[in-house]
């Protein structure tokens, strides 16, 4: 990798996706949760402070990724240790396989998983952060007080899951999250929340234990008994707090890498850049389409080795990882389709690097897009459908449907070390998706030579287990597509600079100056803020 090419490449835009700053660097998915992020670093906060302020608001400002009914986790390297919280949500005591109907998992009230977010967010804070808990939730108290702005990709996804939304029968997503509870907000409208105001006010004064104890916990389970949900008091009171996992370090082309460990997918990630590192750094980089087709048989093949291995997370060891001392043994691993598919799934990503050397790459989410389309009665957060990325045909898979398991989760967090300090963080949303997106980003930067707001914008594929291979055709070459097609299974033609291919946010901090760099996804609408 040419470091000095990366870093001087970078130019800053006046659109915000793409930024430069002293003191550190916050990069989202929308405007206010990287400037409450900005303003925690201000503040004397450190990363985990902007982190948790960022995450906050983007649970006012993304329901349709994220919320405080959803799961978070973050990978951290605070005062030169690293470590993961892992927040994924356990299924409820009541639920059991034979009390779902077909649709049960995709919409409505028995899709929910046990929420994490609030008890993740208020840990870091507690155990990590500088800062105290009222002042990092108070820039999203004041989005959902005073509203935030309706973007056109809100409207276009509210749209698209009209018929979703009315799934539900007693249409509380729709009540909450559309207009007058039938139509999609139109880009510019406000939308103010003054439920989850209340909640948020609540949660201010009483601390995050109060989202799983007395008054709140007793609402969500008056509401789930009302509407033939599993969760209960029971599941919330003894309060999901995340589980601090050592971290997953690798290498790729000399750099050093941290990312997370099972439950979360780093293992697949780092399986991928070992497939790749086989191939020289200039081929992946050339404009060549076989070097297209390399990058997405690579793709596939380490998908489908995380469907014919899943691995339990408590008993994980990565010493003992074949597939990742070896990974030429994928060649042995057929590509298939076990029946699960490549979901729609949605997510959030936020990166943060501050001034003393920490860095936080957090990722949360509510699953598919607008969650289960129920929203919590009083409250003003849609229930995840977390549950719907349970396994339901194996027993003795980690992520059956079984009360106190994990659903699977595909959170991709990287760090990127620079001779023992983080020099780049990333992540991406977009379930099956991530492990493609985050890889192409990376390959872009240290075999492309590319600067991050360069990587960022770059055109995307993905090559699923089940043969299809998502290509953005509008921004490759004929030839390119003409390739692709001729070697792939099935062609699923993706508009240019589709939502679908991922969403990187990402921070570096410069070797060769005292620049922060930051690039927020050119897909989403968020912005790089730093100080």
């Amino acid at each position: 990798m040419d470091l000095t090419r990366v870093e001087a490449a970078f130019s800053p835009t006046q659109d915000g996706k793409c930024a430069v700053a002293q003191g550190g660097m916050v990069s989202s998915a929308f405007p206010l949760a990287s400037r409450a992020g900005a303003t925690m670093l201000q503040k004397g906060g450190n990363a985990v402070d902007a982190a948790v302020a960022a995450a906050m608001t983007l649970c006012v400002c993304e329901p349709q990724a994220c919320g405080l009914g959803g799961q978070t986790m973050a990978l951290i390297h605070l005062n030169g240790r690293s470590f993961f919280l892992d927040g994924s949500g356990r299924v409820p005591a009541l639920a059991r396989l034979n009390q779902f109907g077909p649709e049960d998992r995709n919409h409505g009230y028995k899709a929910t998983s046990v929420p994490t977010t609030v008890a993740v967010l208020g840990t870091m804070v507690k155990d990590h952060g500088r800062l105290g808990w009222p002042e990092i939730v108070a820039p999203a108290l004041s989005a959902a007080q005073n509203g935030y702005t309706i973007t056109g990709l809100q409207q276009r996804l509210q749209t698209r899951e009209l018929s979703n939304f009315a799934k539900v029968p007693s249409r509380s997503g729709a009540l909450q999250f559309l207009k007058n509870g039938t139509t999609p907000f139109s880009p510019g409208d406000l939308f103010v929340q003054p439920e989850l105001a209340d909640l948020l006010g609540t949660l201010s004064r009483l601390g995050p234990e109060a989202f799983y104890t007395g008054r709140i916990s007793r609402m969500i389970e008056d509401d789930m008994r009302a509407n033939g949900g599993f969760l209960r008091a029971i599941d919330l009171s003894p309060i999901p707090w995340p589980e601090k996992r050592p971290v997953l370090r690798s290498r790729y082309r000399g750099l050093d890498l941290i990312s997370a460990p099972p439950p979360a997918a780093g293992r697949s990630l780092f399986i991928l850049l070992k497939l790749l590192e086989i191939f020289p750094r200039e081929h992946l980089a050339s404009k060549e389409p076989k070097a297209l087709w390399d990058l997405a048989q690579a793709i596939r093949k380490v998908l489908s080795e995380r469907r014919a291995n899943p691995v339990w997370p408590d008993q994980y060891d990565s010493s003992q990882d074949a597939a990742l001392m070896d990974p030429e043994s994928l060649n042995r691993v057929s590509t298939f389709n076990d029946g699960s598919g490549d979901r729609n799934g949605q997510t959030t990503h936020l990166s943060v690097m501050d001034s003393e050397g920490n860095a936080v790459g957090l990722t949360q989410s509510v699953n598919m897009v607008y969650a289960s389309k129920a929203a919590a009665a009083g409250l003003g957060f849609l229930y995840n459908n977390y549950l719907l990325d349970c396994n339901t045909t194996d027993p003795h898979h980690p992520h059956y449907l079984h009360p106190g398991n994990r659903s699977a989760s595909f959170v991709i967090p990287l760090i990127v070390m620079l001779n023992g300090r983080p020099w780049l963080v990333a992540g991406s949303p977009g379930s099956e998706r991530i492990l493609s997106t985050v890889a192409q980003f990376l390959s872009h930067v240290i075999d492309g030579d590319l600067s991050i707001c360069e990587a960022m914008q770059k055109p995307r594929l993905h090559y699923s287990p089940e043969g299809v291979l998502s290509i953005e055709a509008g921004r490759y070459e004929p030839e390119h597509i003409a390739y692709l097609e001729d070697n792939a299974g099935e062609l699923s033609i993706r508009q240019d600079y589709s939502f679908y291919l991922g969403a990187i946010h990402a921070t570096l901090r410069c070797q060769s100056t005292d620049e922060f760099q930051g690039a927020a996804e050119a897909r989403r609408d968020g912005i790089a803020l730093g100080v």
